[in-house]
């Protein structure tokens, strides 16, 4: 197998970092390919948790590669893994992502929806590749822990999860986020739009949600936005 720098029509991708790479072999070990360790890293806690979690990987030091995938210098271990598909579980509350165009974002977002217990994501096309190293170094290797769905349009993803309730978040909304009760007999979508354009004004609608902040400023990043989201979503659950 000749490793070659990302494309995204490639079968496999990296996690460029130990952390993401312990990940991966926790999570998905089964999708491991080979784990490349610089000559020079020597943190044998490391080393050991990666032999211990290996499963069929091959493990070997190779600088040149790590050098070769690496835009970073500070990269010691690369993972190599076969790319996966999930599904969404129709049972649990849902993000939905339209559009997302940031890898970086997109990665940060994936680690916020871990730390807040939300495991599934939807991605409405077109929408950054999640398994672009670059978003699984942002995830921190979360992305090994959620289940995560592409669908061709807004109405593919509703028309595939029909017993859930969308709340759309947007600038136009009336009702605030701090002022939302969220049921938990209820399942929920979260529906964030694009960094740039946001949701379209034909999804504005009366479960619509602004998240209220100072006119010192016109809006919130979208990872800031989401974060902010669901930890008022789990707080305001009843």
């Amino acid at each position: 197998m000749e490793i070659k720098t990302y494309k995204k029509d490639s079968f496999y991708s990296y996690t460029l970092g130990a952390f993401p790479t312990i990940e991966l072999l926790k999570k998905h070990k089964e999708d491991a390919l080979k784990i490349f360790i610089h000559s020079s890293f020597d943190n044998q806690e490391v080393i050991s948790l990666i032999y211990q979690n290996k499963g069929n990987a091959e493990v070997c030091l190779n600088d040149k590669i790590i050098n070769k995938l690496s835009t970073k210098g500070n990269t010691f271990v690369v993972g190599v893994f076969k790319k996966y598909s999930s599904y969404l579980d129709a049972n649990k509350d849902h993000v939905v992502l339209v559009n997302p165009s940031d890898m970086g974002n997109l990665g940060t977002i994936l680690r916020s929806c871990l730390g807040f217990g939300m495991k599934d994501i939807a991605i409405i096309k077109p929408g950054v590749d999640i398994f672009d190293p670059k978003v699984v170094r942002a995830s921190m290797g979360s992305i090994f822990s959620l289940n995560i769905s592409y669908f061709n349009s807004f109405e593919d993803y509703k028309n595939a999860f029909p017993n859930h309730k969308i709340r759309t978040f947007m600038l136009q909304a009336k009702n605030t986020l701090q002022e939302t009760i969220f049921s938990k007999d209820e399942l929920t979508s979260l529906v964030f739009g694009n960094e740039s354009s946001g949701l379209p004004l034909s999804l504005l609608d009366d479960n619509s949600i602004i998240i209220k902040h100072s006119d010192e400023i016109d809006s919130l990043n979208l990872p800031s936005s989401l974060a902010i989201a669901l930890y008022e979503f789990n707080k305001s659950k009843i």
